[in-house]
């Protein structure tokens, strides 16, 4: 009897240590490969969250700790576990309208793409209009840019507009010139040019703000395909691994429609949103920042345009283009943006600017520095406040030392050396392409870099933005003379370009950006380890699960 006491007594205190130590959880993550961002090294463990916040980062927890827990269980061996990945850079919207609608991306000719353009139109009505993007001179044979007469070969009847990749231009036949109004005599619009052959007339190339004069007579889109798209971006971006975008540029509309799909549980990712220069950013200066308490959707900086960009040579520069005779094109006006840094600084917005050319980064440092100045005199406290130039891609050597400085973030994209190298030194010439997509410098003068992906300018992939920031080449494996690969980045340095750093970049590094007790629980779980394995090898690994806010939201 007494032996059967004993034995009684010592299964009741089991179960009571078991039952004490059972994790109260919601998810659970054994058996994988962590690497929680405070350092280079894995570590096989366990992850447990419950609801939206990491309770749990160690070892592998005993069975029964986990078997008594009411959580969904994930076996994760032989499978890799970071800290969320983060688009620093991406137009959500951009990247949902491009699965949408006719995409050129990645077509390797001229002659192909206008292929394409041909059999699109083929079931299109007479004076529909065709819409496109993504195309991309930088690897085809032809080396030159589509014009007005090789759309007017697809057709006359029907007004054919395509956007390069990049954004900044834009062709066009000649059915939207004359509808435009476009013609010899169009003078070129502030901020932008309309491109003219040798005898004055217009080629059908409109760069920067010259496009407007063509795109402002597309057909209206509604609020229904605005939300379309943006779920089209979502569902897209979770099935990559990425778990938060920082969208550089919208309006108040758009703000309302993420906050409508959030409402229905379909904001899959985090939005970081700046909005754009002009009435969006006058708003925002009025009613002052929108802090999500969830850290879904959060609004706290403008996006401003200074210059243009490389590949379509409206970036600003100091001299002029190695291969055109001219320095680019400003966007910004001095008198409209110096009163907004001003107010920005003193409502506690940030601001990011677009600025890819030497000239175009060298004015925003001028007007960022003049605005910390005039608030240091005001205010003898005044820290850095994080603003931000998206792009930096070609900067001098005293302006990269500003840079740190200023305190001001450099806001880069791996994938636009990798795919600028095609073009990029007949641009700038050997000597100036030393200052552009200088990474490693300015690491190494103690900055960060919120890395990013410019979808859909670029493709928005994480494995070819970890890619080309480790390898600096083409995904084919390709250089250029005077590449300097000196300028790559380690893995671990890659890693936090998209994980804790973007998270500093927006204010967030105490709730994410790398895997601890108490920080969201959002992951991306592949099933190679892109810290060891080849470079190439990198491009075929897949993300096998996302998880955001504790919650899977995508598994291959």
């Amino acid at each position: 009897m007494q032996k059967f006491f004993l034995f009684l007594l010592a299964f009741t205190s089991s179960f009571v240590i078991s039952a004490r130590d059972c994790l109260d959880a919601d998810l659970i993550l054994k058996n994988g490969f962590i690497y929680d961002g405070l350092s280079d090294q894995p570590f096989t463990g366990t992850i447990a969250s419950k609801e939206s916040k990491i309770i749990y980062v160690g070892k592998n927890l005993g069975e029964i700790e986990i078997q008594c827990s009411a959580a969904r269980v994930e076996d994760l061996t032989g499978k890799y576990i970071y800290p969320g990945f983060v688009d620093a850079h991406g137009h959500l919207k951009g990247i949902g309208y491009r699965e949408l609608t006719l995409n050129l991306q990645e077509i390797s000719s001229l002659k192909e793409t206008l292929e394409v353009v041909k059999n699109f139109i083929k079931d299109k009505k007479k004076d529909e209009w065709i819409i496109g993007r993504g195309w991309i001179d930088k690897i085809w044979p032809e080396k030159r840019f589509p014009n007005r007469y090789d759309l007017d070969a697809i057709s006359t009847q029907h007004p054919i507009a395509l956007e390069r990749a990049d954004g900044h231009a834009l062709v066009v036949n000649s059915k939207v010139l004359e509808l435009a109004g476009i013609d010899s005599d169009t003078p070129d619009p502030q901020g932008g040019f309309i491109e003219k052959d040798l005898k004055g007339q217009p080629t059908g190339l409109l760069v920067d703000l010259a496009m407007s004069l063509a795109s402002d007579l597309f057909p209206s889109l509604t609020r229904e395909n605005d939300k379309e798209a943006f779920l089209q971006g979502i569902k897209r971006n979770v099935k990559l691994g990425w778990t938060q975008i920082h969208i550089p540029g919208g309006t108040f509309q758009d703000i309302s429609v993420l906050e409508e799909i959030k409402n229905e549980n379909n904001l899959l990712q985090r939005i970081y949103f700046m909005v754009s220069d002009g009435q969006p950013a006058d708003r925002l200066l009025d009613e002052g920042p929108i802090i999500d308490p969830d850290n879904f959707l959060t609004v706290r900086s403008i996006k401003m345009y200074a210059d243009g960009a490389l590949g379509s040579r409206g970036a600003a520069l100091l001299d002029t283009y190695s291969d055109y005779d001219g320095k680019g094109v400003f966007i910004f006006l001095e008198e409209q943006t110096k009163p907004r840094l001003d107010k920005a600084l003193k409502q506690g917005i940030q601001i990011g600017t677009h600025a890819i050319g030497d000239h175009g980064n060298r004015v925003v440092l001028d007007w960022y520095e003049e605005a910390f100045n005039k608030a240091k005199e005001i205010n003898n406290s005044f820290k850095p406040p994080r603003w931000r130039i998206e792009h930096s891609q070609n900067i001098t050597p005293q302006d990269q030392k500003r840079f740190k400085d200023l305190g001001v973030i450099p806001s880069m994209q791996p994938s636009h050396a990798i795919g600028d190298l095609h073009f990029a030194i007949d641009r700038l010439g050997l000597e100036r392409i030393n200052n552009a997509y200088v990474w490693r410098d300015l690491i190494n003068q103690g900055l960060i870099i919120a890395g990013g992906t410019d979808a859909p300018v670029e493709i928005g992939d994480p494995r070819i933005e970890f890619y080309a920031a480790v390898a600096r080449k083409d995904t084919n494996g390709f250089y250029a003379e005077g590449w300097n690969l000196d300028q790559r980045l380690t893995r671990y340095e890659a890693l936090k370009m998209f994980t804790i750093w973007p998270a500093i970049a927006s204010f967030q590094e105490n709730v994410k950006g790398t895997i601890e007790v108490g920080k969201l629980a959002d992951f991306s779980i592949f099933n190679m380890d892109l810290m060891t394995i080849p470079e190439d090898q990198i491009l075929v690994a897949n993300n096998i699960l996302t998880v955001v806010d504790g919650e899977i939201v995508y598994r291959q």
